[in-house]
């Protein structure tokens, strides 16, 4: 059975910086893609970054320049480095894949999710 557990989100003044933290499992992690996806309240899902297999990374435009997507394949972890966060950024965030294919706004499977809020 495939798990995505999040963790790591909580309120943070905006210019501030949270480490969010995807531990996988139930899968083949090291081959899989990984992506990061947002949902701010009322709104629909929003794509924030991915991770391929070989360590490529890709980013919305939003994201690109201020979050960094990286994985552990050892620990079968992905991670969401935010920084300069600001309030527009304030949603659940979660951790999806769809295995060994890329996937953006549509992945086969995503965790609980973690909430961040940014506020002062």
């Amino acid at each position: 059975e495939v798990q995505l557990v999040e963790s790591g989100g909580g309120l943070v003044q905006p210019g501030g910086s949270l480490r969010l933290s995807c531990a996988a499992s139930g899968f083949t992690f090291s081959t899989s893609a990984m992506s990061w996806v947002r949902q701010a309240s009322g709104k629909g899902f929003e794509w924030v970054a991915a991770i391929l297999d070989d360590g490529t990374t890709y980013y919305e435009d939003f994201s690109e320049g201020r979050f960094t997507i990286s994985r552990d394949n050892v620990k079968n972890t992905v991670f969401l480095q935010m920084n300069s966060l600001k309030p527009e950024d304030t949603a659940v965030y979660y951790c999806a894949t769809s295995l060994e294919h890329l996937c953006l706004h549509h992945c086969d499977y995503r965790g609980q999710g973690t909430q961040v809020t940014v506020s002062s």
